[in-house]
This record gives structure tokens, C-alpha cells and sequence, in this order.
């Protein structure tokens, strides 16, 4: 079965990780930067595991040093992201690679990315929100800077607040100030957790940071106390697949709990994550679990609805998707 008519929802999405290998060999050329190291010979990303890929993730985003760039890397993002199908997508984006957390860069910043994904808007039909996000292993004086340029920048398009980076790195409570900021502003709170630690992890989120999704989640599959509890109070899991098995967490997809989750009754969306990094898409996504979990266009039409159910926007854009997902022919 082939999904790529399919309108997708994707609520877990890294912008710079969503750059194009291709985008960012352009923009070094452009700059005379010698990034050569960080690709493989078919012109993809390369790594060894997790902390190198961090390590590469950096250095690909280095190249990206002005409002111009980041308007640029958003058009091409929602390029790629339309050509699959995706109808609304939100992206993490990190006041430390846009402007070093100064509010009056950051808003340069931002403007440039909201003009691309207006623009995209118009032309590809396409709906982008942001999620404004601190990085963990920067600690967590640097995410309350993150947050104060979230708070000066909250509503409209920046509708959230997350946190991605090492998650061996201290704890989800070290950034609960970060964390206190953002919601006075209005924003909606998300986190990963649950990808490399274990349901502990998740438990913290939700204890301490008091989010209403989690990025990843997955290993809360092993505390069942736990999975009923994200059931009952209706946090939603945003569950990168091929992410979790192209890194490692889990040696297949065979033995991927997402499936497990949903049948419990976790609220389970699919999302790619870094896709150029991972070698997939969401096209690829919906076709592994398919073919893995024997999951129809009708199922992944119902995961798309508890998407933008989920999703950090306004109700009138909400009540638009959904339409538009409920009344495709599938």
C-alpha cells in the first residue's frame, strides 16, 4: 500500500535536523566551510551512534548563522514535508542555534522562519507551528534564557515550549524554572523523554514539568503502572519509529512498543524526527508500520486525528485539519 496521498500530521520534528544534505553542502559552499567529515559517500549524514550524531548535528547547523539561512532551511523543510503528504507539521526550534539566546536576534530569527512557513502556507498548502526549545545538555541557566525568549515571542506562530538534546544530562526538574516560565506565557509544554532512559525518566516529565506530551516515550512501555497512567490522563506520545531503531534503542521494529502503547490506550502519533539523518520519511514511516503491524490508511487516518488533537495550535486551524483529515477518501 502506498501512503504518499495520505494528509499526515507530524507533531515531532527538528528543523535543523530536517536540513537536506544537500541544503547544508550548499550553504558550506557558500561560506567556504569544509564540512567533508560529516558525510557518508552517498552524501548522507555520518555518525557513529547518539553522542556523535549530537556532535554532527552541531556542525552541520553551524553554517546556518543568519535570519536568511534559517529562512531558506525552512522553505526547503516544508518542501520536503508537503511532497509526503504532511498538511500540518510543528517544529522544534532552539533560541541557542538562532541567536545565541538574545531576544532581539531570536526575533529576527523568527520572523524570517515565519515569513518561509507563511509563504509555504500559501503556495503548498502546508501549516507550520514552532516549539521553542532549550537544549539539556546546556543546562539549565541557558534554558531559562531559552524561555525569556520564548515568553517575548509566545502566541501566533511559536505556540510551545520543548527540550531535546543528551538525555543522560541532569535531570527534567533542573529545567521545571525553565519550564514555569513558559507556561506564565501561555505556552503549551512538551519534552523528550523515555528515548534513552527508562519510564523513570517519563514519570519526571510529567511530575515535574507538568507536560501534556512527551517526545519519544517509548520506554514507558516497560512500567505498565506507568502506561496507564499516560492513557488515563490523555498525554500524548510523540513516537519517531524509525528514529528510535536507526539509533539503536530498539534492534527493530518488530519489537518497537508502539503498537503495544496504542492498544493500551496511549495516545500514539508518528513523526520523523531528523529525517535526512535517519534516512527516512513519513512515507516511509507509514509504510514500515503497515507492513510491521499490518496498520491500514484508516489507522493512520486515526492517528492523524489524535496528531492535530494534540497538536500547539489555535482552534480554528485545529477544526481546519481536521477536517481536512476526516474527509479524504482513504
Amino acid at each position: 500500500m502506498s501512503f504518499s496521498e495520505l494528509k499526515k500530521v507530524e507533531l515531532h520534528l527538528h528543523i535543523e535536523g530536517a536540513a537536506p544534505p544537500a541544503f547544508i553542502r550548499s550553504v558550506a559552499k557558500e561560506k567556504s566551510v569544509d564540512l567533508s567529515g560529516i558525510f557518508t559517500e552517498d552524501g548522507g549524514y555520518a555518525y557513529r551512534d547518539f553522542w556523535h550524531f549530537l556532535e554532527v548535528y552541531e556542525a552541520a547547523t553551524s553554517v546556518l548563522t543568519g535570519p536568511e539561512e534559517f529562512r531558506r532551511l525552512t522553505k526547503a523543510v516544508l518542501e520536503a514535508c508537503a511532497e509526503k503528504g504532511v498538511v500540518y507539521a510543528e517544529t522544534f526550534l532552539s533560541p541557542d542555534f538562532c541567536g545565541g539566546r538574545d531576544v532581539a536576534a531570536w526575533k529576527d530569527y523568527l520572523a524570517a522562519i515565519q515569513d518561509a512557513a507563511d509563504e509555504a502556507e500559501r503556495d503548498m498548502g502546508i501549516t507550520l507551528r514552532g516549539i521553542a526549545t532549550c537544549i539539556r545538555h546546556f543546562g539549565p541557566e541557558m534554558a531559562r534564557e531559552t524561555a525569556l525568549c520564548a515568553q517575548e515571542t509566545a502566541g501566533g506562530f511559536l505556540t510551545g515550549f520543548g527540550m531535546g538534546g543528551d538525555e543522560k544530562s541532569g535531570s527534567q526538574g533542573d529545567f521545571a524554572y525553565a519550564y514555569d516560565m513558559a507556561r506564565e506565557a501561555g505556552l503549551r509544554l512538551t519534552t523528550h523523554a523515555g528515548e534513552w532512559n527508562g519510564p523513570d525518566e517519563v514519570r519526571a516529565a510529567l511530575d515535574d514539568l507538568k507536560v501534556e506530551r512527551i517526545g519519544h516515550g517509548v520506554r514507558a512501555i516497560e512500567d505498565l503502572a506507568l502506561v496507564d497512567r499516560l492513557a488515563e490522563d490523555g498525554v500524548t506520545l510523540e513516537v519517531c519509529p524509525g528514529s528510535n531503531v536507526f539509533l539503536g534503542v530498539y534492534p527493530n521494529l518488530a519489537s518497537h512498543p508502539i503498537a503495544k502503547l496504542r492498544e493500551r490506550g496511549v495516545n500514539v502519533t508518528v513523526s520523523t524526527d531528523d529525517p535526512p539523518f535517519f534516512r527516512t520519511d513519513m512515507n516511509k514511516e507509514y509504510e514500515d508500520l503497515s507492513r510491521q503491524f499490518g496498520w491500514t490508511a484508516e489507522d493512520f487516518r486515526d492517528l492523524n486525528v489524535v496528531a492535530i488533537d494534540a497538536a500547539f495550535c489555535d482552534d480554528a486551524t485545529r477544526t481546519r485539519i481536521r477536517k481536512e483529515l476526516e474527509t479524504q477518501d482513504v
